[in-house]
């Protein structure tokens, strides 16, 4: 318990020193791995065994958000393997040339050592990819659901690199996991009788590490992507979403893990950290290697560079391939802790650039030439809103409820602005007016300033970092109209409040008040 106490502590105190700074917590988090491991601290039992229950939990909530129809797509597997020929020839090129130049680590190693780790640094982190998209809202968005494409992509070659790897086999047996597909309708039916509380949670937690992580494992496949599939099976039921968003805190907590575990992987020497930095200047040709090859896929400037910072850092499964690789005596055991340092330092810097990934990407949409509208791909063209009184951004049953009441009762012609297009299509077949738009997006907002009819804006997303980002937006391309948001908490109210909002409602306030209405109401007229 001692041992435990100790990483919890130093786990806090890295993830509230990283707040401090205004880096995300996950930073603070590989940061006290480092230290834990400097110090010579003592091995936390089961600490493996926690990581990867929370990167099982976080492929399978990705699964639940997944269509699998979507990796067909050639934005999805024409990037990725555009993406990893380009980055592995960079790679190998880049160390190489550290190689010439009589750098240590580097300097004496065969070009098959240099191929592997440049084939080990050619992967996006899906943990942490993900951890960015769910913070800003926009896994659903269509750069969000790019990335999250092009990293399943990856991960199913990285499966494969291991079994080759290994000599991992599949089972005989592995044939009969297909009896999942129709078996699928019975586990919807289990589902429906579950309810709404803890036993979802729990229902979702059993899939993942059951049938899913376990039993791929057990039979020579790959746990996490047993996982993910198992995810994607159950993502058409009505309440995936729902059941997404009840594990998100269980899932976060046992992610502590995976990036305390990354940082005990050895001490590093100076050596290790000038090497480690030096990879870093890879990152950004990478990020542009995704935003050029998008580009050329007819996606426009701004999605195909929101997709690559999203993507530009460096995956844990390239320290998965140094230990497989060190294990084998394909390379040295000092590559381990370069590659972790890597990775680690990849993750630090692309979480500040990704804080402000919306107006960077924005900014470097100068150094691609615009394409002509019509030719853009048909999910990325900015729509118009026509002639309308108000926007309802986000329409989940706030903004939903909030748009038939403006139209119905105060009689205003209003479009609901949603960038998940399963909610737009289910809206518009119930008599809403939809548009599919990213609400952080400028040249929406300068189209909505151009049509100069829009007298309020609406903010219901359920993120408080898309609400202000939104309104950041709005502001920028100089929205003369009213703005209206939602808040859950009295600090983000009085936060929206600061940047504009002429009118914050407090979530759980403005139900206790409405709650209070019909209580009078009843209480008024007996029924």
């Amino acid at each position: 318990m001692d041992v435990v106490a100790l990483y919890l502590g130093v786990a806090f105190a890295g993830g509230v020193l990283a707040t401090l700074v205004r880096l995300p917590p996950l930073v603070g988090f590989l940061a006290a791995g480092f230290a834990l491991a400097a110090a010579g601290a003592p091995e936390m039992p089961g600490l493996h065994v926690l990581s990867e229950v929370g990167v099982a939990l976080l492929l399978f909530t990705i699964g639940l958000k997944l269509d699998v129809r979507s990796l067909l797509r050639r934005e999805i597997w024409g990037t990725t393997a555009v993406h990893m020929a380009v980055s592995v020839a960079l790679g190998v090129g880049f160390l190489g040339l550290l190689g010439l130049v009589g750098t240590s680590l580097a300097a004496g190693e065969s070009w098959r050592t240099i191929a592997l780790i440049a084939f080990a640094l050619s992967f996006s982190s899906t943990v942490f990819v993900v951890k960015v998209l769910e913070d800003r809202s926009d896994a659903t968005s269509l750069y969000g659901r790019i990335a999250i494409g092009i990293l399943v992509v990856q991960d199913v070659v990285a499966v494969v690199f291991l079994a080759v790897a290994e000599g991992r086999v599949p089972s005989p047996w592995a044939l009969a996991l297909l009896a999942f597909l129709p078996g699928r309708r019975l586990l919807h039916l289990l589902w429906d009788r579950l309810g709404h509380g803890e036993l979802q949670a729990l229902f979702g937690v059993a899939m993942a590490l059951g049938p899913g992580f376990f039993l791929f494992e057990h039979l020579g496949l790959s746990g996490d992507l047993g996982a993910l599939i198992m995810g994607a099976l159950l993502a058409s039921h009505p309440s995936a979403g729902e059941m997404s968003r009840s594990l998100m805190t269980f899932k976060d907590l046992m992610l502590v893990a995976f990036f305390l575990e990354i940082g005990l992987h050895g001490t590093p020497e100076a050596g290790h950290v000038g090497l480690a930095l030096g990879l870093l200047l890879l990152l950004p040709v990478q990020a542009a290697v995704f935003a050029v090859v998008l580009w050329m896929l007819r996606l426009r400037r701004r999605t195909a560079f929101l997709t690559g910072l999203a993507l530009g850092n460096y995956s844990e499964f390239g320290i998965i391939v140094a230990v497989v690789g060190a294990e084998a005596g394909w390379l040295a055991e000092d590559w381990v802790i370069v590659v972790s340092l890597a990775v680690a330092a990849s993750f630090a810097l692309s979480s500040v650039v990704n804080r402000r990934g919306v107006e960077l990407a924005s900014w470097l949409t100068r150094f691609l030439p615009a394409k002509d509208p019509t030719t853009l791909h048909p999910d990325d063209r900015v729509v118009d809103v026509g002639a309308t009184d108000a926007l309802v951004l986000g329409l989940g049953r706030v903004g939903s409820a909030t748009c038939a009441k403006l139209r119905d009762e105060y009689g205003l012609g209003v479009v609901g602005v949603e960038h998940d297009q399963s909610r737009v299509t289910a809206l518009r077949d119930e008599g809403f007016e939809v548009v599919r738009a990213d609400a952080t997006d400028l040249e929406f907002w300068a189209r909505v300033k151009r049509a100069g009819r829009v007298r309020l804006a609406v903010l219901a997303m359920p993120f408080h970092n898309a609400n202000l980002i939104a309104l950041s937006r709005l502001q920028d391309a100089g929205f003369e109209g009213y703005v209206a948001a939602i808040a859950r908490y009295d600090d983000d109210a009085d936060e929206l409040r600061r940047h504009g909002a002429h009118a914050v409602f407090h979530l759980y306030g403005a139900a206790g008040a409405e709650l209070a209405d019909r209580a009078a109401e009843v209480l008024a007229t007996g029924r």
